[in-house]
């Protein structure tokens, strides 16, 4: 199976563990990923509040580049994943505006690896089952919202993170913040502070040990104010934050997993080896 790879900015940064652990879960599936040439940053959050147009634009020149190849382009990050299905929706509705026109289709990376197909080689590849660890599923709102764009199933109850992690032997639990913002990239703000607190609160009212997660924004957020928050309430949470390509990779007896989860502000790797995971 191949597909094209629309990384995103964040991934070649902040969240390279997120982009290994893709890559070699990838890899594993028999996936290859052919990232898109000379891509450019999407504009996330900041350039559709100053020049939509550009937003759009910026968006949609990674479109014609995928489209270019004739593959499906795969997007791990919600932000870039939110972009592109808004461009390529206001092309559709512009009929040809943009020039990516076709059956291209834009798929979330978390759509993607939890379709049934490649759920079925993940159960057949995974080494390790997950169990004993109790866990949260966060989508935040990009991947889900607005559904005209995402064209999400169930926007107000996803399901895919949970049944993942299931198929991993992991505890699922319920709670009332999943698709909840975390603030995304307003991280000056005293909005991340008050939103991502009331998402740690809520997971560990749940009982969780850790969150598990799809988004770099999300991850970032929610990973690194814990201490912060913690100075202002009192109250500790060294909850790790854990992308679901991680624990995939886990499962798969990656030996790569060590150096992914010591990149985290919130050190999963005491819990997982509490665990017997690692």
């Amino acid at each position: 199976m191949e597909v094209s790879y629309y990384p995103g900015c964040s991934l070649h940064g902040t969240a390279r563990e997120y982009d290994e652990s893709t890559r070699e879960v990838s890899e594993a599936l028999g996936v290859k990923l052919h990232e898109l040439e000379d891509w450019n940053c999407c504009g996330a959050s900041s350039a559709h509040s100053t020049d939509e147009t550009l937003a759009l634009r910026l968006a949609a020149r990674n479109l014609v580049i995928a489209q270019r190849t004739g593959l499906d382009v795969v997007v791990p990050c919600a932000a870039c994943f939110s972009r592109l299905k808004a461009a390529q929706k206001v092309e559709e509705e512009a009929r040809g505006g943009t020039g990516a026109k076709g059956t291209l289709r834009v798929l979330s990376l978390l759509e993607f690896l939890a379709a049934p197909a490649l759920r079925e080689k993940i159960a057949s590849r995974k080494k390790r089952s997950l169990e004993g660890l109790t866990v949260v599923c966060y989508y935040g709102c990009l991947w889900v919202r607005p559904p005209k764009w995402t064209e999400a199933k169930q926007p107000e109850n996803p399901v895919a993170l949970e049944r993942l992690m299931k198929l991993l032997g992991a505890r699922p639990i319920p709670w009332s913040y999943q698709t909840d913002c975390c603030g995304g990239s307003l991280v000056l703000t005293d909005i991340v502070r008050r939103l991502t607190g009331r998402l740690l609160d809520g997971a560990l009212e749940a009982g969780a040990e850790a969150v598990v997660v799809a988004c770099p924004l999300c991850q970032a957020n929610l990973d690194t104010r814990q201490e912060e928050i913690a100075r202002e309430t009192g109250r500790a949470y060294g909850l790790p934050i854990l992308y679901f390509t991680e624990l995939i990779g886990l499962s798969f007896g990656s030996p790569q997993a060590h150096r992914w989860f010591r990149r985290h502000f919130v050190d999963p790797r005491g819990l997982l080896s509490a665990k017997g995971l690692l």
